[in-house]
């Protein structure tokens, strides 16, 4: 009881600091002249420049999430299965992008695509172009996939840590099982509550992200709300409220499926003991 006691002006403390901001903010976009109203949020949602920001952030996202795992899920069930000595490199290495300053990468990032001029009578030149592409740049993918391998790394290598990997590989494999039905239908399943809350974290870092979209001279969602901020405030602020209120939908659904995965194990072993 004493620790519960000491336990509520801590979260009361916690609340008031993340949930007065989002009042403060929510009631700066209903405050009007006229009273109470939510126009700015229906101004808002009729904007082309927040639908076509948004769309592009998403698709961002969802490239940067998929580029991701698609490298990070075999190196890291590589590393637990047969280089397990090479663990700390591959986490010194994922763990790099917290130690870069983002405006440091992103000069780099400028510096190389600006040899693009000089490559025009080349085939590369193509490629420059189609990184730098307006509606869907491939180099904002392709750096976010970079600083979103921290978030990667921590929630596999988490839940690397919770399963007993060897033993369902060697249990798959002896049963004739190849490699990529053994990653797809034996590790995957065990990884989904990893993999979804690594898609998650980089997903909100990708639509929050502002100073390499900003320096590269991109549009995504959070560059649209800094510009928009200047000539209208209340709907740069409502659709920061969208966007969180989107990021903890996303948040809601993560631990929907993982409640839901959760209560299925547990009945299977019920109905099997």
């Amino acid at each position: 009881m004493a620790r519960m006691t000491s336990r509520g002006p801590v979260l009361g403390i916690a609340a008031l600091y993340f949930l007065v901001p989002v009042a403060a903010s929510l009631w700066f976009t209903i405050d009007s002249p006229d009273g109470i109203g939510f126009d700015v949020y229906s101004k808002g949602l009729g904007s082309e420049g927040l639908t076509t920001s948004l769309l592009r952030s998403v698709s961002i996202g969802l490239a940067t999430v998929a580029l991701g795992l698609l490298l990070m899920v075999p190196t890291t069930v590589a590393v637990a299965l047969r280089l397990p000595k090479l663990r700390r490199i591959v986490e010194i290495l994922c763990m790099m992008p917290l130690v870069v300053p983002p405006i440091a990468l992103v000069a780099g990032v400028a510096t190389v695509l600006s040899w693009q001029q000089d490559l025009a009578t080349t085939p590369l030149y193509g490629t420059f172009q189609a990184l730098i592409d307006r509606d869907f740049p491939l180099i904002l993918v392709i750096v976010y996939t970079v600083m979103s391998l921290p978030f990667l790394y921590r929630s596999l290598d988490a839940g690397l840590r919770s399963v007993d990997l060897r033993t369902l590989v060697e249990a798959a494999r002896s049963l004739g099982a190849s490699r990529t039905q053994t990653l797809l239908q034996v590790v995957a399943p065990n990884l989904r509550q990893a993999v979804m809350g690594g898609a998650v974290l980089s997903l909100a870092m990708v639509l929050g992200e502002y100073s390499v979209a900003s320096v590269l001279g991109f549009e995504p969602f959070a560059v649209w709300m800094v510009n928009v901020g200047d000539s209208e405030a209340q709907l740069s602020v409502a659709a920061a409220m969208l966007s969180l209120l989107l990021t903890w939908g996303l948040l809601l659904l993560l631990t929907a499926l993982a409640g839901g995965r959760t209560r299925k194990t547990q009945s299977r072993r019920k109905t099997t003991s």
